[in-house]
């Protein structure tokens, strides 16, 4: 009630009591259309997933039985070479003493090179066959990566069999980070090369880089996922957690105006322009763009310098609307 006898004070304000202007009432304050160099920016979320390229199944081309499991862990960290498993193997006994046969009664090197290559190709490691198979009883299985078992397969005196998937171990020292973003702000990520990424867990930001945007829509967010690329030495970012993503476009000059002095109404923008006269503002239509949560870039309409309202917009739109502006 009180609202409505404001307004209806101001429509009846006389020429002589123009003292008492709008912005004396509201204290209105007024802001100019600016030139400004600036980087449109979007903000959105995502969550650490591994890199599917550093994704490594430990897998033996042959078949044995499990003497010691070193391995025994889920989620063990591992380093490259570390060995996984000491194992028991006919067949790679059975290629460890036809080469080890070769090599002390063989004068053919080329037997020797194709007892040898029976070895690589079994994939057992090197360091055995340099030895020149001092201990043939054994052998090892190792692991091809740093990294965490994610899977396990083999337990303390399993059983195995040639082409059995025994470990899978993840490296991730680069990690992805999947990303929702909405079909109308796809032109947003041309020029974007950098993104910067934050998590609740760590202080400190990480960069990303665009590693692709998958060809499929989800149809029920109607958005596409963005695939970014971050390094991860220290291994502080694991699978599963949730990150802010923060994108910046090169800077650019445009018009702009703070999200405060423009209104939306039924999907159009206006603006409340300083008139002739002091205390009169008019509302005007203009077109603007999004630059950042705070600030649009203005399109069409205004031209730097004009002046129009900052704040106090609810009352304006009132006003123009009781004496039918718009």
């Amino acid at each position: 009630m009180r609202f409505l006898l404001l307004i209806m004070t101001l429509i009846l304000t006389s020429v002589h009591a123009r003292e008492a202007t709008v912005q004396q009432l509201f204290n209105v304050v007024t802001v100019k259309v600016e030139q400004n160099n600036h980087a449109k920016s979007m903000n959105s979320f995502g969550f650490v997933k591994v890199d599917e390229s550093r994704v490594y199944d430990v897998s033996p081309r042959f078949g044995g039985f499990v003497e010691i499991l070193y391995a025994d862990k889920i989620y063990k960290k591992v380093s490259k070479g570390e060995t996984l498993a000491k194992v028991y193997s006919p067949e790679v006994l059975k290629a460890k003493d036809e080469y080890a046969t070769s090599l002390l009664y063989s004068k053919n090197k080329a037997m020797v090179e194709s007892a040898m290559t029976k070895l690589h190709l079994l994939k057992v490691p090197k360091n055995e066959i340099n030895a020149k198979l001092k201990n043939r009883d054994f052998t090892t299985i190792i692991s091809p990566t740093n990294g965490y078992i994610f899977k396990k397969n083999l337990n303390n005196n399993s059983a195995f069999s040639a082409k059995q998937v025994l470990f899978e171990i993840v490296n991730l020292d680069t990690v992805w980070v999947e990303v929702n973003i909405h079909q109308n702000q796809l032109r947003l990520l041309k020029g974007v090369d950098t993104f910067i990424l934050k998590t609740p867990s760590q202080e400190k930001t990480f960069t990303a880089t665009n590693s692709g945007i998958y060809p499929n829509l989800d149809t029920s967010q109607e958005s596409f996922t963005l695939r970014l690329e971050v390094k991860n030495p220290n291994l502080e970012l694991k699978p599963g957690m949730y990150m802010s993503v923060s994108i910046n476009q090169k800077k650019a000059t445009y018009l702009t105006l703070p999200s405060t002095a423009v209104i939306r109404k039924n999907g159009v923008f206006y603006v409340f322009v300083v008139g002739e006269y002091e205390g009169e503002y008019e509302p005007l239509q203009i077109e603007v763009e999004v630059l950042n949560p705070d600030t649009y870039i203005v399109k069409n309409g205004l031209i730097q310098g004009d002046e129009v309202v900052n704040n106090a917009l609810f009352m304006m739109d009132s006003d123009a609307q009781v004496n039918g502006l718009y």
